[in-house]
């Protein structure tokens, strides 16, 4: 029969046991919290690390942000969408001074041809598999066009980004600066120059199918030129537009900086 002090004993002992259990389970369940905790964390990360490095394709697509262009591009992605179109990141050639702020005199030195307060043939939304309307001018001023926001972004681009795209950014007021890709590349950065200085509210692309070498558009507005004439040229191209950005029937705030 076991004495007082040997029953006191075996109770002590078994209370440490007990209490060597618990907290060896207690350490468990800690530990387990940790790892639990640790791959949440490190879930959450690569969860921003694939948003953050998902903003598109090499060719620049529609939900890519201003940031991720070249700033040479001037691509400012708020005002449209860039719809997978090739930016143009060359530098410009910079301007001479402007000599001739008088559009028709400066139109009429580079033998331009001014076609203004055209008709305007309409503003309905198509939607990207629709038709081409039969714009009545070459390039086109007005007309139905592409669904929001698939209007073209303001920027420069080294490929046509299609009528129907570029035609709403004129209704929102922007200005379409176009050049045949048969200029050399000293005329084409002439060009990217004067687009370069002041590129707010404009976009700047080549375009094969109309019958100038160089072109500006507005909403309802077009400046032809059948050849490129150096500086009076570029001249011709600031008056237009100095007077015809933000004059479109929607005119959309123009993003600069």
């Amino acid at each position: 029969m076991s004495t007082r002090k040997e029953e006191q004993e075996r109770r002590r002992g078994e209370r440490l046991a007990a209490e060597q259990r618990e907290s060896s389970a207690e350490r468990r369940r800690l530990i387990a919290g940790y790892i639990v905790a640790g791959a949440l964390t490190l879930a959450v990360v690569i969860g921003l690390v694939i948003v953050l490095t998902s903003g598109g394709d090499d060719g620049g697509g529609e939900n890519q942000t201003s940031g991720d262009f070249p700033e040479e591009a001037h691509i400012q992605a708020q005002s449209g969408s860039v719809n997978d179109v090739a930016t143009d990141d060359r530098e410009g050639t910079a301007p001479p001074a402007l000599s001739d702020g008088d559009l028709e005199s400066a139109a009429d030195a580079a033998g331009c041809e001014l076609q203004l307060d055209l008709e305007d043939e309409g503003n309905t939304h198509l939607e990207p598999d629709a038709k081409e309307p039969n714009y009545k001018t070459s390039p086109p001023t007005s007309g139905n066009h592409i669904t929001p926001p698939l209007q073209q972004a303001d920027g420069a681009y080294s490929e046509n980004p299609g009528n129907l795209y570029v035609v709403h950014a004129l209704e929102h007021g922007r200005i379409n600066v176009q050049y045949s890709p048969d200029l050399s590349e000293e005329d084409q950065l002439a060009l990217k120059g004067v687009f370069d200085e002041d590129p707010a509210g404009a976009l700047f692309f080549p375009n094969e199918d109309m019958p100038y070498d160089v072109a500006v558009t507005a909403w309802t507005q077009l400046m032809g030129c059948p050849s490129y004439e150096g500086a009076a040229t570029l001249d011709a191209i600031r008056d237009f537009r100095d007077i015809y950005r933000g004059q479109g029937p929607e005119d959309v705030p123009v993003v600069t900086g």
